[in-house]
């Protein structure tokens, strides 16, 4: 008996998708680290918010610790992850003594950077952002208590008071949605024309790629698949510009199995793309997932091309230490 033929179904996989320059850079510093200090290595948070690549450092000998204090050994590398931390970490890194790397993306570096610039010129800094996302935790902890307030919505701007006869400047987390981000901003010139801009965009060049490509796929569409984890803020990120995009079912999913076969049952055109921090072997995954169940067909749409690279941390460039029998 011949089975019965499969659905057609095309893919349309977006491009930019995946690991942006310093997830990859953040991930190279781990595996670096071990490849020249030996196992273990500790890892202060999440390295990248993606919990495939977290079980996979981890089997390589990475020990991911919530804070400094859980690390028991300070004579073993500990690195601080891409999404930046306060000052308050690398000090008391120091203090004990730790052989601490940064591994902060160099892109969030800049917030933390133009906020510094801002405070020594007297300006009072909005931030806007998500609270309790570590890059916020990060970039509010470069500056004392009460030099940054947090704008996450447009009431946050509307019933914002700042302090008296100080100018103002603006930064943003690097992984937001480009067009809330534009709203909130445009509120704030509105209520505060003298609002001092970045140089030149925080939100990042992956986080905008990525969404721009799910701007050209949503509408043509049966259903958008976001492969990435739910505590990443890019690949929320994603979701939401599908669905607004026009996209009648738009999911964020890690792996196969947290597909609901129930809403993609009838599809006949699925777009796919990943978060900045999850990798392209389950992008892969998904695609082999849908093929048991359809004739598949894989085009790719592409809004950019990235080239961006950044070096590891200065700590991670030598070559791995001699033995003492050497």
């Amino acid at each position: 008996m011949t089975a019965a033929p499969k659905p057609p179904l095309d893919i349309l996989l977006c491009a930019p998708r995946g690991f942006c320059a310093g997830v990859v850079r953040a991930i190279d510093a781990v595996e670096k680290a071990l490849t020249l200090h030996g196992a273990p290595v500790y890892v202060r948070h999440e390295i990248v918010h993606n919990k495939y690549v977290v079980e996979s450092l981890k089997r390589k000998g990475a020990v991911f610790v919530a804070e400094l204090s859980e690390v028991p050994d300070a004579s073993r590398p500990v690195i601080f992850s891409a999404h930046g931390v306060p000052k308050s970490v690398p000090a008391e890194a120091q203090a004990r003594n730790f052989f601490a790397i940064d591994a902060t993306c160099p892109l969030v570096t800049k917030v933390h950077r133009e906020a510094e610039v801002h405070h020594k010129r007297g300006r009072h800094i909005l931030l806007v952002g998500h609270a309790g996302h570590p890059e916020v935790i990060g970039t509010m902890g470069q500056l004392p208590p009460g030099a940054i307030t947090l704008i996450e919505t447009l009431e946050d701007v509307a019933t914002l008071t700042p302090p008296e006869g100080r100018p103002l400047a603006y930064v943003t987390q690097t992984t937001l949605s480009v067009d809330d981000t534009r709203g909130i901003v445009e509120a704030l010139q509105t209520r505060f024309p003298a609002l001092i801009a970045p140089h030149k965009e925080d939100i990042c060049y992956a986080t905008t790629n990525r969404q721009e490509a799910v701007k050209r796929v949503a509408p043509l569409v049966d259903g958008l698949i976001v492969v990435g984890s739910p505590n990443s803020s890019n690949s929320q990120r994603l979701r939401e510009v599908a669905e607004r995009a026009g996209c009648p079912v738009s999911r964020l999913v890690l792996r196969t199995d947290e597909i609901d076969w129930s809403l993609f049952g009838d599809i006949r055109r699925l777009g796919l793309t990943a978060g900045a921090s999850a990798p392209e072997v389950l992008v892969e995954e998904i695609i082999d997932a849908f093929a048991e169940r359809y004739e598949v067909t894989v085009e790719t749409v592409s809004t950019a091309d990235e080239s961006v690279f950044f070096p590891l941390p200065r700590e991670l460039r030598g070559e791995p230490a001699a033995s003492p029998a050497e």
